[in-house]
């Protein structure tokens, strides 16, 4: 919210963690992929097994199903350990 202001609320949030667990130093490679997916699916995945989610969080999660989306850009967040973190964002080719 601090980054996106009053848009926050309006940008889907979908964590794919769930679908392959922790596979360390290949998780952000991964995440870009299934990002380029969903930018050439036009596509969002859901965050599978959401089941309670927290009622002060008011952003636009997509729990359990995907859903369809018009994308122009994605972004990916990695956070792994020691602090070696990462964001990458991608943008649709037409």
């Amino acid at each position: 919210k601090q980054v996106f202001g009053e848009h926050a609320q309006r940008i889907a949030v979908s964590g794919t963690k769930g679908y392959y667990a922790h596979p360390l130093g290949a998780t952000g490679a991964i995440e870009a992929a299934l990002c380029a997916l969903a930018l050439d699916r036009q596509w969002i995945p859901p965050t599978i097994n959401y089941e309670n989610p927290d009622p002060a969080c008011d952003l636009d999660i997509v729990p359990n199903h995907g859903r369809p989306a018009e994308l122009n850009y994605v972004m990916s967040n990695s956070f792994g350990f020691g602090g070696i973190n990462a964001c990458v964002i991608l943008g649709r080719v037409r």
